[in-house]
């Protein structure tokens, strides 16, 4: 198959060129440093011309929720304009497990835009919402720390890994479109807290961490079981403990 990635210079984005690659699909990569703006639609034409579908795993990191929601729904509809003109038969878009369950957060908002543009769109589509990745808890602790010293949410997670996050979207491209399908996790819950300690101990990292919901990221409608994935989802096989193993310098 020839299948186009949005957002193919992130970090979801080149693992899954890599899975599509190796089962001998043909990738069209599609960012900006490509030639290929979503948002606005320059370059969609002919990076769409002859391809059979497209996986979308574009990412927006502002933490204003208009320009999250103003960048997933314009990107989305472009996209999903441009296929229907390419005849493509088949979208697929990464989103988040619990999407629908956190009101007050700027990101979680852009996608549930996002959600809602594709389920509403002329293509049939494939949403797979995961979980937060293994990498997150100290992501976003790097993001806040100051001198050394970080606040941290102690959100309940399911966390999971990206390559498995890659395998399952390369299989859902390949294949045909599902809808929503249930959510992707990993195998085991886990502590945010425990998971950013853990993970600055494994890379020979020194970041103090300060569990509170005052951070400006998280608030209190995030905690308990509400990012946990739906009691079907599909449980990937890399464990957290797994993943800081390849964490060490």
């Amino acid at each position: 198959m020839r299948i186009a990635v949005a957002g193919a210079s992130g970090h979801i984005g080149t693992l899954v060129q890599d899975e599509l690659t190796r089962a001998g699909h043909q990738v069209v990569p599609m960012s900006r440093r490509h030639g290929v703006d979503v948002r606005t639609g320059e370059g969609l034409a002919a990076a769409l011309a002859g391809a059979d579908a497209v996986l979308d795993v574009t990412s927006n990191e502002s933490t204003e929720e208009a320009e999250t929601v103003g960048f997933f729904t314009e990107a989305g509809r472009s996209l999903l304009a441009a296929e229907q003109r390419a005849g493509i038969g088949h979208h697929v878009v990464l989103s988040i497990a619990g999407v629908h369950d956190v009101p007050g957060n700027a990101h979680y908002a852009g996608k549930r835009a996002q959600e809602d543009v594709v389920a509403a769109g002329p293509v049939p589509y494939s949403i797979v919402p995961a979980t937060q990745f293994h990498d997150f808890a100290a992501m976003v602790a790097g993001w806040l720390a100051v001198d050394g010293v970080a606040p941290i949410a102690p959100l309940l997670l399911q966390p999971v890994d990206p390559a498995d996050v890659a395998a399952v979207l390369a299989r859902v491209a390949t294949g045909a479109p599902v809808g929503r399908r249930r959510d992707l996790a990993g195998p085991t819950t886990e502590d945010m807290v425990d998971m950013a300690r853990r993970t600055f101990a494994a890379r020979g990292e020194s970041i103090r961490l300060v569990p509170t919901w005052q951070n400006g990221i998280f608030d209190a409608s995030m905690a308990g079981e509400v990012l946990l994935p739906g009691p079907d989802a599909e449980i990937a096989p890399t464990s957290f403990d797994d993943w800081l193993t390849t964490q060490r310098p």
